[in-house]
């Protein structure tokens, strides 16, 4: 098992977060300056959530965002961190994602999520009526890369563009199902511990136990989500990511808005039930300076042997939010 930090790869997870007192204009703006300040640091790949419906998250165009982030980086892989599948038809995800590797050749991820990620009605809005079952994600998985392989004789119905352009498909999930999923097909496997850390060492363990070598891939590989604060000194770092901890808040009681501004000493004045909820949430989270950055990842690292950590920062001001992916930057590059 790797346990160097200097040979674990970093990439970014955005959710396009609107922050309080900014507009969604702003919040797109600060995804293309974190993504380009993201590649001048030597980040591997900038993945980009899919949510419906929900304030203060602004990206529900997945595709659209992918395609924008591209058109503004270079080199830096761009993909979907994910394509919530049950809510899309495989076709037109296949043409989405096929117009996309054409435009950016070698740069596109299609990153897959099993769960809606989202209510009811927004299922409803989005013309999803049916009933999903476990056989259908694996269904359509396979359904989607088909559409993306090359055609084979007789195929009825070719994804054009999407045919032929083999975009790498990765699993992501916080149970077990996707971690099997992922090993019986030879898939890459992405874990979303940045908000359902619970199960993330059973479904890693599972991961690695049962994979099944493929065309796609040799041996297993592991990506894990990763809530990062990073700043000058372990107390900034703190005061920073009270920020996160009141979206948290807002988000288990419902109440889910734009990203607060951080608050002095929030998590000494709140109750220790919600105090012990942010925790159970951001068990994976790594938040402080430099040291403590360094310490915590290896520390991730040592337990779960990861490829690569995906880091979810969701920071207030821009400035430091680019800061913090510099410190965790030189964290593992030191060594």
């Amino acid at each position: 098992m790797a346990n160097s930090l200097s040979n674990t790869s970093l990439s970014m997870l955005d959710l396009v977060t609107i922050r309080e007192g900014g507009t969604v204009a702003q919040a797109l703006q600060v995804s293309v300056e974190t993504a380009q300040h993201a590649e001048s640091i030597g980040f591997k790949r900038y993945w980009l959530a899919e949510h419906h419906n929900m304030r203060g998250i602004a990206s529900s165009a997945t595709a659209v965002l992918v395609g924008h982030i591209a058109s503004k980086t270079n080199t830096m892989r761009v993909g979907s961190g994910g394509i919530m599948l049950p809510n899309h038809a495989p076709l037109v995800v296949a043409e989405a994602f096929g117009t996309l590797a054409e435009l950016y050749p070698d740069r596109i991820d299609l990153g897959l999520g099993r769960a809606p990620g989202t209510d009811q009605n927004t299922m409803r809005a989005l013309r999803r009526n049916k009933v999903e079952t476990d056989a259908d994600f694996p269904r359509e998985v396979s359904e989607l890369k088909q559409l993306l392989a090359e055609p084979k004789p007789g195929q009825s119905i070719i994804a054009m563009p999407g045919a032929g352009t083999n975009v790498p498909i990765w699993l992501l999930g916080s149970s077990l199902f996707s971690a099997q999923l992922a090993a019986e097909r030879g898939l890459p496997y992405a874990f979303g511990s940045h908000f359902a850390p619970r199960m993330l060492l059973q479904a890693v363990e599972l991961y690695r136990k049962s994979f099944k070598p493929s065309a796609t891939l040799a041996k297993p590989y592991v990506i894990i989500g990763v809530p990062l604060i990073a700043a000058d000194t372990d107390e900034e770092a703190e005061f920073l990511a009270s920020s996160t901890y009141q979206r948290i808040l807002d988000l288990l009681t419902g109440q889910l808005g734009s990203l607060p501004k951080p608050v002095e000493n929030f998590a000494e004045s709140i109750p220790p039930q919600a105090k012990a909820a942010i925790d159970d949430f951001l068990a994976a989270a790594v938040i402080g300076g430099p040291e403590t950055v360094r310490k915590g990842l290896q520390n991730l690292l040592d337990l779960t042997g990861a490829d690569e950590f995906m880091l979810a920062c969701d920071i207030h001001d821009t400035q430091s939010r680019l800061k913090s992916l510099s410190i965790a930057a030189a964290a593992c590059h030191e060594h």
